[in-house]
């Protein structure tokens, strides 16, 4: 088959790999021009260079939108698109140009957590796996039939950065697998139930301010889902802002105000969290290792040298 590939970022990157490692031809590849933005910079391996490496003619866009676009895919003549991270709609005329459509791969196991940054939801959510779904493209975004789809466990210590490292194992062989089935010629694809369907927002720094409201459970969830590379969960303690790197659910059950500052336990420093903290009835978050505006980290009870005072979400 002649394939056109639209992606972008390291999970662009592993697909246009894995289509080269395949008896298919890609002609053309389409992505995105370098981001700013926070979490676009990350795995951001480069799509455009690896097609370059294999005479791949590349465009940049933004969007698929323009004249010029259409008019080389069309010269392309693909069978099918292949498509991974592609940030924007892709619209009828381009996806239901091959005669085999479109087939995306999203990073979560739809139809929960289409749209944006699953992994990171889901490790917030507490989702007991993650995975990664190959499905043939249609108008409603990450909603078409399910071609593959691969899940792995989710464990109690997984950061999103675990998460990352395992789904993006996945691309190579979910997309191999899909285009033997499509080359055969199979069309019986699954249709998503989409009663079950989710859809999320792409991820921004104010995502990671932590909320002491939540339970204790949900927080330390959240500093897992945010680890580095990721922009940090964080919070304010006199005025700067705090990251929080490493943190767990207390032993003890601690009643006060969310936010508190209270007592060491463990390697690290209770703070009061959840909304019925006040009735004694939650248990609080050990912050174990922190990360100061000047770049310094450090061990919480080094941080923290006094109990009392609080943790806000403003300075």
């Amino acid at each position: 088959m002649r394939i056109v590939m639209f992606g972008y970022q390291t999970w662009g990157h592993r697909t246009l790999r894995a289509l080269l490692d395949t008896p298919h031809e890609v002609v053309l590849v389409v992505t995105h021009p370098r981001s700013d933005h926070a979490y676009e910079k990350i795995w951001d391996d480069s799509v455009a260079d690896l097609a370059a490496e294999h005479g791949i003619p590349v465009l940049l866009r933004d969007r698929p939108e323009d004249e010029e676009l259409t008019l080389r895919l069309k010269e392309a003549a693909p069978d099918l698109i292949v498509a991974n991270n592609w940030r924007t709609w892709i619209p009828p005329e381009i996806f239901n140009l091959p005669r085999h459509g479109t087939l995306n791969v999203h990073d979560s196991l739809l139809p929960a957590y289409a749209g944006f940054s699953p992994l990171i939801w889901a490790l917030i959510n507490g989702e007991p796996e993650v995975g990664v779904t190959a499905h043939m493209m249609d108008e409603e975004l990450d909603a078409g039939d399910v071609v593959v789809q691969r899940a792995v466990p989710v464990g109690p210590e997984d950061t999103a950065t675990d998460l990352f490292h395992r789904t993006v194992d996945l691309i190579g062989p979910v997309v191999e697998e899909a285009l033997a089935l499509i080359a055969s010629g199979r069309t019986d694809w699954t249709p998503q139930d989409r009663s079950k369907a989710s859809f999320f927002h792409k991820r921004s720094i104010d995502d990671g301010n932590i909320d002491w409201t939540w339970p204790a459970e949900d927080i330390a969830r959240l500093v897992r889902a945010q680890s580095d590379p990721y922009p940090n969960a964080f919070t304010h303690h006199r005025g700067e802002r705090v990251r929080v790197l490493k943190a767990s659910v207390s032993r003890g059950i601690y009643g006060g105000t969310p936010g508190r500052i209270f007592i060491r336990e463990g390697d690290g420093v209770v703070v009061v969290a959840g909304a019925e903290a006040r009735r004694g009835r939650s248990h609080g978050l050990v912050v174990e290792r922190v990360r100061t505006e000047d770049d310094r980290e450090l061990p919480a009870v080094e941080y923290f040298r006094t109990m009392g005072g609080y943790l806000r979400s403003s300075p």
